[in-house]
């Protein structure tokens, strides 16, 4: 009997993982105190997630900006909370307080975050939210509530303006056809210094056929907060279903956003429900043809699966918006845009998404007159890109960090980004227009920005490292490195194109130095003396920069500086150092170094990425570009070169796992393949 029993046992705990679907992240134990939201956006709006049943924390606006707030600089703007439900059950508001068997889950395969509670033996109800792939300023929220005993039902769709949002007027419409009746309910307001303008607006969208369907009724409490209800009895045993769609969108992205708004809810509406999912969720399988498989490491999968999710909702294909390191899951760094794009979230997205990162460098190339400007006032020649830019491409750094001013390796950041994108695509018609252009106003900018010293050698002088706790320093070699890298990139564009070349462009390229100390490690910069760093700067050199290059020079300066590391810096730090081991060869130590660039950020209940360890700012996206790379570029061994994308042979897997296989790859979605032999 015990050996029965022992079988029984191992069976029964093999159907309950196989029932376990890897694609989704659950919560069942919702804690609002130690609660870290969890987004679904579509690379235009972002909804963040609440402990509150029915309820969402933010709704961010992607590329409209406006003064407020921290630092006196633009900020990312939140529009209205048009996602928002209430209901009560025979004429009592449900809370969290009075519900049990609450749970929430993000279904990462079809970007749909559901919440299921059942509420005082009356109802059982689930809701399940997504941000419409293809209607990049609709959602849709679908409602079911099963009647556990006879009772009435009362779901109101809720309209209320953030604090920031003024001038707010709040409308009520009802398109009533013969085929289709449509309330409307919309809200129309002014950002906080008059810049923009923001509306949204939202409908129900029933089941019944027309005639049948509940009556609608519009409430307005104040000028902050308006609603629709309608009142349904049910039986027992009866299930009820019907969703809510709703659209938002600024004077950023249309001149009369309050007609727009309602004209994109009305299509939504009309579009009907199974429509609108059935698109949506064929839009996250195309995302999902370029997809990365571990075999052998749920944890490894899951944390991959995560982190391609949040890129792949926070950026999109044919627009101009780039990526803030917090993506669209809140207000985290103004929104702006850092070098958090482009040498850490670009290069995945690149290689998975070449169509996505195009997007990401219109951005900069539609704001090239502003770094154009920037370069001027500093008394530079070609681009100086801002350290934090915002929708005009301006300096937007509050005035108290130096990072505005002197963290100039963005501009070679940026250049390094197109010419990558080239090598990937090979799109000479977009290098003419627009690789070549931006390469040769980056490659200006370094040849007015270095200085021929008495050594006949080139120097960059008074920068702010990659390593920002370095500031105002001399030569710093990150700074350093990447200035070398996009000049001898500009000159290969100018090849391409059958161009002549900026002599210079070469002449600084080959004298620009990289310092080395007695013991022939790369120096951070010119004075430094092995102080503890806040991040990876000297080992970009070995990766994804080529300036350090054999197997000695990359191991000592890598074991030099991964003591150097703070343990109070951001993720992505860890995660060059574990590509370097995995290429390397120390498959072992590098699988340390990755689950180090993730785990110890991750906040409960969904493991959130935070920026850095015991963080609590919303998702690092940064993080997740990093540690992707630590799968693709370290253990997955693939290398953007001159010919496009190689494999690195030699690459060993970590022990536990069987295979990895990155699907979907450039823009011949080719698939390369690891295996532990």
């Amino acid at each position: 009997m015990k050996k029965l029993a022992f079988v029984l046992s191992l069976c029964l705990a093999s159907v309950k993982l196989m029932a376990q679907d890897p694609w989704i992240v659950k919560a069942d134990k919702i804690d609002s105190k130690g609660y870290y939201g969890v987004t679904v956006a579509n690379g235009m709006i972002g909804i963040v997630s609440s402990p509150e049943p029915l309820r969402v924390k933010d709704v961010v606006l992607n590329g409209a900006f406006d003064t407020y707030g921290r630092g006196r600089v633009s900020n990312i703007l939140k529009t209205f909370d048009f996602a928002n439900m209430d209901l009560e059950v025979d004429g009592k508001k449900v809370t969290k307080n009075d519900i049990s068997s609450y749970q929430q889950s993000l279904d990462m395969r079809n970007a749909i975050f559901s919440t299921s509670f059942d509420y005082q033996g009356k109802v059982s109800v689930k809701s399940s939210m997504m941000a419409l792939r293809h209607l990049p300023h609709s959602m849709m929220i679908d409602i079911e509530i099963t009647a556990q005993k006879t009772c009435e039902i009362t779901p109101y769709s809720l309209m209320s303006a953030p604090d920031i949002l003024r001038d707010v007027k709040n409308t009520f419409h009802l398109i009533d056809r013969p085929h289709a009746q449509i309330p409307l309910l919309t809200s129309v307001a002014k950002s906080p210094t008059g810049k923009h303008t923001l509306a949204a607006s939202n409908s129900f969208i029933f089941e019944e056929p027309r005639g049948t369907e509940p009556k609608v009724i519009h409430e307005e409490w104040d000028y902050g907060l308006h609603r629709l209800k309608f009142t349904k009895k049910l039986e027992a045993g009866q299930t009820y279903r019907f969703s809510v769609v709703g659209s938002t969108i600024s004077t950023e992205q249309n001149v009369d956003p309050l007609n727009e708004a309602e004209r994109l809810t009305i299509y939504a509406a009309l579009e009907k429900h199974d429509r609108l999912l059935a698109r949506h969720k064929a839009a996250w399988d195309e995302l999902w043809q370029s997809d990365i498989q571990i075999e052998g490491d749920d944890e490894a999968q899951r944390a991959t699966h995560f982190a391609l999710y949040h890129l792949y909702s926070f950026c999109r294909e044919g627009q101009a918006y780039s990526l803030s390191p917090m993506g669209l899951s809140g207000l985290g760094y103004n929104g702006h845009v850092f070098w958090d794009t482009e040498v850490w979230m670009f290069p995945p997205i690149l290689l998975l998404h070449p169509e996505m990162a195009k997007s990401l460098l219109e951005y900069r190339f539609q704001r090239m007159e502003a770094a154009r400007n920037n370069a001027k006032v500093h008394g530079y020649k070609g681009v100086m890109f801002p350290w934090e830019s915002d929708d005009k491409g301006q300096e937007s750094t509050p005035v108290w960090a130096l990072t505005g001013p002197f963290q100039h390796h963005i501009t070679a950041d940026v250049g390094w980004a197109f010419w990558k994108y080239y090598q990937v695509t090979k799109d000479k018609e977009w290098l003419k227009t627009r690789g070549y252009p931006m390469l040769k106003e980056v490659a200006d900018f370094w040849v007015s920005r270095a200085e021929k010293g008495a050594d006949n050698k080139y120097h960059i002088i008074n920068v702010v490292c990659a390593d920002e706790w370095a500031e105002n320093v001399d030569d710093n070699a990150y700074t350093n490195g990447m200035a070398k890298e996009v000049l001898e990139f500009a000159i290969d564009a100018a090849d391409e194109l059958h161009i002549d070349a900026n002599p210079m462009w070469e002449e600084v390229m080959k004298n620009l130095v990289i310092l080395k100390d007695a013991n022939g490690v790369t120096m951070e910069h010119a004075t430094y003396k092995g102080e503890i760093i806040k991040q990876a700067d000297v080992n970009l050199l070995s990766y994804p920069m080529h300036q350090v290059s054999t197997p000695e020079d990359i191991k000592r300066d890598l074991h030099y500086y991964e003591a150097k590391m703070s343990p109070d810096g951001p993720a992505m730090s860890w995660a060059i150092l574990s590509i370097l081991y995995a290429r390397l060869g120390e498959a072992e130590k590098a699988h340390e170094l990755m689950v180090k660039s993730y785990q110890p950020n991750e906040v409960p209940p969904f493991k959130v990425l935070a920026e850095t360890a015991g963080g609590d700012n919303p998702y690092f996206a940064t993080g997740a570009g990093g540690f992707l790379q630590t799968i693709i570029n370290g253990f997955g061994g693939l290398e953007i070169e001159e010919n496009g994308v190689e494999q690195i042979k030699s690459i060993r897997l970590p022990k536990q796992w069987k295979s990895l296989t990155i699907k979907g790859v450039g823009v011949h979605k080719k698939t390369y393949t690891v295996n532990n032999k």
